[in-house]
C-alpha cells in the first residue's frame, strides 16, 4: 500500500524509532536538574541540540526545540515583529507561503501592522526585484519558504537573503520541506522546521534565530528554552527528531538523485497517459521527491478517494477537498488549474515499482470520475446560429462549471461567446486556466445577480 504523501508527514524513520524507544529509558527526567538523572537527560538534550544545528548550519546556542513547526514559525514571526517594533511594523512574505506564515500575518494586521505579499509567477516561484520593491523603511521582518510545501518548487533563498541583508531587513526561512535534502543557502536571519517532515516525531518543531537579530519572545516568561518555548521539553521526542534527521541527511544525497529520476518519470507520464492534464510547478528547480498535476474534469476529493480505493495515498490543493470548498491559496496565487488536483511527494525507498503500479492505475482512475461527472468526451458539435451562449452552473461545484463551458464552447462560432454563471469560488481560478489550456480567450468576470459571470471567447 504505497504512501505518496511524505509532504504532509513522512514516515516515522527507523532510526527515530530507535532513539525515541532508548530515550524513555534515559530521558525521562528534568534537564534543568543536577542530579544525575537530571544530569543524564541534559546530555541527551544538548547532544540533539548539537546535532539539529549541526545540520541547519547555525550554532547550538541559536536553536530552540518548539513543539511543532506550526509554533516555531509563530513564535519567530511575533518575537521579530516585537523585537524589531522600533523600526516598524511592516511584514513581507511570499503569496504562496505555508497557511502557518499567513495566519501570523494576519494577526499581525488585525493587531494593527501592516503585511505585503508578493505575487509569484506561473511556476510558483518569487520573483527578486518584486520581493526588494515589497520592503520598506518600516518592514520589521521578511519571510520566505525554502522550497512550496504543494508544488516544490524552490524560492531563490540566496538572492533573496541578499536583497534582505543590504535592506536591513531580517528574513526568516520556513525550511519545513527542504530541511531532509540539505542545509537552507546561508543568508537567513531565522529559520523554522518540523521533525515529522524528515521522517521524526510529530510534536517536535525547531527555530533557530541568528546572533544580532533583535528578538523579543512573546507571552509568559519561561525558563526554558533560552524563554523561546514554554514548557517542559519532550526529551525524547527531541532526541529522535535530531537523530533522524542526522540520519536522513546521510542518504539525501543518494535518495535525491533515485526520486528524482521517479518523479521526472510521472511529470512525463501523466499527461501522455491521462490528457487533459497540466503539471504544475518548476520542472528544474524542485525538490526531488514532489509533484503535482490537475486533471481536467475531475473533482479532486473522488479521485482521492478512488486512488485510497486501490491503495495509494496522496494529497490535493483543490477546493473539493477542503471544508472552505476555496481553492489552494498556492495554486490561487500562481494562477494555474486547481480542479482534479494531485499532490505526489514520495517517502524515502519508494521503488520503482511503486511509481510503475500508480502510473498503471491513474487512467483508469481519472477516466472514471470523469465518466461519472459526464465530461466531454466526444468531437464538440457544430455551430449553431446564435453567437452566443450562457451557461448556468449557479449552486453546482468544481468541476461541473468548466465541464458544462467545455460541453457548449463548440456551439458557437469562432468569435462567439460563453458567458458562465457560477458562484463555486474555484471557478475564478479553473476558468480562466481552462481557456489557457484550450486556447480560448478568457474576456473577464462581471458581477452577476448571483456569483458572477465569466465571459469566453472562442477563438478556433
Amino acid at each position: 500500500m504505497p504512501y505518496f504523501d511524505a509532504a504532509s508527514s513522512a514516515p516515522l524513520h527507523p532510526v527515530a524509532r530507535q532513539a525515541l524507544l532508548a530515550s524513555l529509558d534515559d530521558g525521562w527526567a528534568d534537564p534543568a536538574r543536577l542530579y544525575r538523572e537530571g544530569r543524564r537527560a541534559r546530555m541527551l538534550l544538548d547532544a540533539a541540540r548539537e546535532a539539529a544545528a549541526e545540520a541547519v548550519g547555525c550554532r547550538p546556542d541559536e536553536l530552540v526545540f518548539s513543539s511543532s513547526g506550526t509554533r516555531a514559525v509563530h513564535s519567530g514571526i511575533a518575537g521579530t515583529l516585537s523585537g524589531r517594533r522600533r523600526v516598524g511594523r511592516h511584514l513581507v512574505a511570499s503569496a504562496v507561503e505555508h497557511s502557518s506564515v499567513l495566519h501570523s500575518a494576519a494577526a499581525h494586521e488585525a493587531a494593527g501592522g501592516s503585511f505585503s505579499e508578493v505575487a509569484v509567477d506561473r511556476t510558483g516561484a518569487v520573483g527578486t526585484a518584486a520581493f526588494a520593491d515589497a520592503l520598506r523603511e518600516d518592514t520589521a521582518l521578511a519571510c520566505l519558504q525554502s522550497a512550496n510545501h504543494e508544488v516544490g518548487t524552490e524560492q531563490p533563498v540566496a538572492e533573496i537573503a541578499g536583497i534582505c541583508a543590504a535592506a536591513g531587513v531580517p528574513l526568516l526561512v520556513d525550511a519545513a520541506q527542504s530541511l531532509t535534502w540539505g542545509p537552507v543557502p546561508a543568508g537567513w536571519s531565522l529559520l523554522a522546521a518540523s521533525a515529522h517532515k524528515w521522517g521524526g516525531p510529530a510534536g517536535v518543531g525547531l527555530l533557530a534565530v541568528r546572533k544580532g537579530v533583535r528578538f523579543a519572545p512573546q507571552g509568559p516568561a519561561d525558563e526554558r528554552e533560552s524563554g523561546r518555548a514554554a514548557g517542559f521539553e519532550n526529551l525524547p521526542a527531541i532526541v529522535a527528531a535530531a537523530a533522524s534527521l542526522r540520519a536522513v541527511r546521510a542518504e539525501s544525497a543518494a535518495e535525491s538523485v533515485r526520486l528524482r529520476a521517479l518523479v521526472d518519470r510521472i511529470r512525463t507520464r501523466v499527461p501522455q497517459l491521462v490528457g487533459d492534464v497540466e503539471v504544475v510547478g518548476d520542472p528544474v528547480r524542485r525538490l526531488p521527491h514532489l509533484v503535482t498535476f490537475s486533471c481536467l474534469y475531475v473533482d479532486g476529493e473522488t479521485v482521492l478517494h478512488e486512488l485510497d480505493r486501490v491503495g495509494f495515498s496522496v494529497s490535493s490543493g483543490s477546493s473539493c477537498t477542503s471544508s472552505t470548498l476555496m481553492p489552494s491559496h498556492v495554486l490561487k496565487a500562481m494562477g494555474v488549474l486547481s480542479e482534479g488536483n494531485v499532490r505526489v511527494s514520495l517517502p524515502m525507498g519508494t521503488t520503482e515499482a511503486d511509481v510503475d503500479r500508480f502510473l498503471e492505475v491513474l487512467p483508469g482512475v481519472v477516466t472514471g470520475v470523469r465518466e461519472r461527472l459526464g465530461a466531454p468526451v466526444a468531437a464538440a458539435p457544430s455551430p449553431t446560429t446564435a453567437a452566443s451562449l450562457v451557461v448556468d452552473a449557479l449552486g453546482r461545484r468544481c468541476p461541473i462549471p468548466v465541464i458544462e463551458l467545455a460541453k457548449v464552447i463548440g456551439e458557437v462560432p469562432v468569435g462567439g461567446t460563453v458567458t458562465v454563471l457560477a458562484d463555486d469560488e474555484a471557478a475564478r481560478l479553473d476558468i480562466p486556466a481552462w481557456c489557457e489550456m484550450r486556447e480560448h480567450e478568457y474576456a473577464g468576470e462581471e458581477p452577476a445577480d448571483l456569483g458572477s459571470a465569466y465571459l469566453v471567447r472562442r477563438l478556433h
